[in-house]
């Protein structure tokens, strides 16, 4: 009788810590990333966590814009954002999974690239940015470009438009009307893979005295603050299986930095 009990207590205990499902909260349209139909190299992941946890998988979709944690996670509807900055203060965060950075996409060719922001070639180049947020602030690479006197080359490029602002520079890119363009890491490996124009990606370190804008960044998994259990599981599958998450990022072409060199 007594082994009895204990058997019932166990098979209680495990069906607690065994989540029926992997809800993911994740935006429907925003590639490289996620997309409903399952092509992005996040949905790959979360389907690779269901498969490790032997767990469906489902999703919560909302478009990634404010509020997204609080209307996705908060609401109770999913208990995973497959990709925030390893620093992101709204969730509880795993080990990091990889490291990106924004980096400079030019035409293929043998000629050197800028090995820094001081390359005269940058002040004569037409060059391409993306913009962030409400008011269309510069990303880093933009203020060390400004720094550097490159101010009447570049164009900048919002969030806003039919299309993501990665995929227009890399097309403003492909026809020749931009020399070169700086892109955030993952979407510029991805829609560079994927243009009509050869074209290669590589890594400026930011000057020195830019040190309060972070050009590179370590990417983590979000679980709801106080989940510790959900986190320790992700961490222990991040080191398990970084060899198969590191074969998806390399397929969608996502440029990562090691120790936080290139």
């Amino acid at each position: 009788m007594r082994l009895m009990l204990f058997a019932l207590a166990l098979l209680s205990a495990t069906a607690q810590a065994q989540p029926p499902a992997l809800r993911v909260c994740a935006d429907p349209d925003n590639l490289p990333y996620s997309r409903q139909d399952g092509s992005g190299f996040e949905n790959r992941i979360a389907q690779l966590i269901a498969s490790d946890f032997g767990v469906p998988l489902e999703y919560a979709w909302l478009p990634d814009r404010r509020g997204f944690v609080r209307k996705t996670m908060g609401a109770g509807l999913c208990d995973l954002v497959v990709g925030v900055p390893a620093e992101f203060e709204r969730t509880a965060n795993t080990r990091p999974y990889y490291r990106s950075a924004y980096v400079l996409v030019e035409a293929a060719g043998d000629i050197a690239p800028p090995r820094d922001f001081a390359d005269p070639r940058l002040l004569q180049w037409r060059l391409g940015v993306q913009l962030v947020g409400d008011d269309f602030a510069a990303t880093p690479p933009g203020h060390a470009l400004a720094q550097a006197g490159a101010v009447n080359n570049v164009a900048g490029f919002p969030i806003a438009g039919e299309q993501p602002a990665a995929e227009r520079i890399v097309q403003a890119l492909a026809r020749g009307e931009l020399d070169a363009a700086f892109i955030w890491g993952p979407q510029a490996g991805y829609y560079a893979l994927r243009s009509a124009r050869p074209l290669q990606l590589h890594y400026l370190a930011p000057p020195a005295n830019l040190h309060d804008q972070p050009f590179a960044f370590d990417i983590a998994m979000g679980v709801r603050r106080g989940d510790q259990a959900l986190r320790e599981r992700l961490d222990d599958f991040i080191v398990r299986r970084q060899a198969e998450i590191d074969r998806i990022l390399a397929e969608y072409g996502v440029p990562r930095l090691e120790g936080g060199a290139p």
